[in-house]
């Protein structure tokens, strides 16, 4: 056979494996405002830097006509490219093949480009578009997915992770993205489950459609399974590039250093009339943060959930930080059970991947009351604790009002390992309020007395400089100054060195 007949035969070959299940297929797919696996990846990739491997690949199932009915690629398309000119590997489920089903061969795709991401230092990003396991091969499909799990549960921590669901993800395919760092999800285009509306009603009798048992509002605000939901795929697919330019390629590296345009000496004057003078009057947090940061460009995780805590990233001096902050404007910024998840998790993120971490500090307290007590509120409040005092980055942390009892240690304290701590001249660090502690220690005085002693303890406690003279802050500054106050802090700290104990892993509560 002639080069030129073999190089034809390839050719046809090549054009099937890349219509995936047919042209109709296809269309149905776009006939359901979804994109196909490769046009996914073109959108995410940098233009013409996709290598795809494995692209002939075929079930080896005999199981129910299979034999007969072998499709090239087998319901995945991964490999490598490049976005931002960094490298990263990609799979993505091809749902017009057996609906994007997983088998163990396409399973196998999956793990080599795991594998490669994990030996080369590269982020690795998944399309999820699957009708689940392959119910034509049984336990052979089931082990497929153990298999990516493991890969996901080895590389957590050194290269980063991230998940887009574009579609159906249900049972056990759920468990892959939620060991991953970051979900992104589309309005009623995405569902997670482990078990879908029809098993529910068949065992607990509950009439549920998909969209409020898993769709991306209910991860995105209730459960706190997603981390950005997006309104569509074009959305979701750019905001993944987006996440990327912060973070480094692995636990090795530093996250890229940006051109800075934005002067690091600039001074923000609404900065001075941002907190109220009644501390019991709130305000938004995000209206320091964002004009701080660089270009006032701050790229927030996780924002419908847990309201009452904000974390995120951004710039400051070009450097990308992770940035975590009390909002007083939601519950009054006091920590509960899903605060104290959320901020926990991403300080650990930013842990792993060397990015510092500025803290935003107005915290009243935690959550008082028998739910939060039954459901855990130590525990799940103690992991912030450990969070901050495990991670050995650079860590910042700015006191803007309230800073009292427990919640004052959790958040970034001086003796749970912050690097440098500011706070506003109006900062209140106390075990609590000055109600509080007067009505517990002259209870049983008039109203006259209880009045002098609340001045008294606001004269002491409803201000920084105590701690500023015992040295747990470090300095006291003028809001305005804010932003050359924290770029000079953590250009002290970026050549930080500070490990842990030996140990194999820690014991966080979890």
């Amino acid at each position: 056979m002639s080069n030129e007949l073999i190089y034809n035969e390839f050719f046809l070959k090549n054009r099937e494996a890349e219509t995936g299940g047919g042209d109709s297929k296809i269309r149905l797919q776009h006939e359901n405002g979804k994109m196909t696996a490769r046009e996914r990846i073109e959108v995410l990739l940098d233009k013409g830097t996709f290598v795809e491997l494995d692209k002939f690949v075929v079930n080896r199932c005999g199981n129910y006509g299979m034999a007969e009915n072998k499709i090239p690629g087998d319901g995945i398309v991964s490999g490598y490219g490049k976005i931002d000119g960094r490298q990263v590997f990609v799979y993505a489920y091809d749902f017009t093949v057996y609906g994007g089903t997983l088998s163990i061969t396409n399973a196998a795709k999956i793990v080599k480009v795991q594998t490669l991401a994990l030996k080369t230092g590269a982020p690795i990003i998944a399309l999820n578009d699957s009708g689940g396991a392959r119910i034509q091969e049984g336990v052979d499909s089931l082990s497929g997915y153990a298999s990516i799990f493991y890969q996901n549960t080895m590389a957590s921590g050194v290269i980063p992770q991230i998940s887009a669901i574009l579609g159906p993800c249900a049972g056990g395919a759920c468990y892959s993205p939620a060991l991953t760092d970051f979900i992104f999800m589309v309005k009623e285009k995405s569902h997670m489950f482990v078990t879908g509306p029809d098993v529910v009603k068949t065992v607990t009798h509950e009439m549920v459609d998909k969209e409020e048992l898993g769709g991306a509002y209910t991860h995105g605000n209730k459960s706190g399974v997603a981390h950005f939901i997006c309104n569509n795929e074009e959305e979701t697919l750019l905001g993944i590039r987006e996440l990327l330019s912060f973070l480094p390629s692995n636990n090795m590296e530093d996250p890229p250093v940006g051109v800075v345009t934005d002067d690091i000496r600039r001074e923000e004057e609404s900065l001075q009339t941002v907190i109220p003078a009644d501390p019991n009057i709130p305000y938004d947090i995000k209206e320091i943060i964002e004009p701080v940061v660089d270009n006032r460009y701050f790229f927030e995780v996780m924002p419908d959930f847990a309201k009452n805590i904000v974390v995120g990233f951004a710039r400051l001096g070009g450097r990308s930080v992770g940035i975590v902050a009390n909002q007083p404007a939601v519950l009054a910024g006091v920590l509960d059970i899903d605060a104290s998840d959320k901020a926990s998790r991403f300080i650990r993120f930013c842990d792993c991947f060397n990015i510092p971490i500025v803290t935003f500090e107005d915290v009243p307290g935690f959550m008082p009351g028998s739910v939060q007590e039954h459901n855990g509120i130590i525990r799940h409040g103690a992991k912030i604790v450990y969070a901050y005092s495990e991670a050995t980055v650079p860590k910042i942390t700015l006191i803007t009002r309230k800073a009292y009892g427990g919640a004052y240690i959790v958040m970034s304290s001086k003796q749970t390992g912050s690097d440098i701590n500011l706070a506003y001249p109006t900062a209140e660090i106390a075990v609590m309020g000055a109600q509080g502690a007067v009505n517990i220690l002259f209870r049983k005085a008039d109203e006259s007395v209880k009045q002098k002693e609340m001045e008294n303890y606001t004269e002491n406690f409803a201000n920084p400089y105590k701690a500023a003279e015992a040295g747990y802050i470090d300095e006291i500054i003028l809001p305005k100054q804010t932003r050359y106050k924290l770029i000079q802090a953590l250009e002290m700290a970026q050549n930080k060195t500070q490990s842990n104990p030996p140990k194999k892993h820690g014991n966080i509560p979890l």
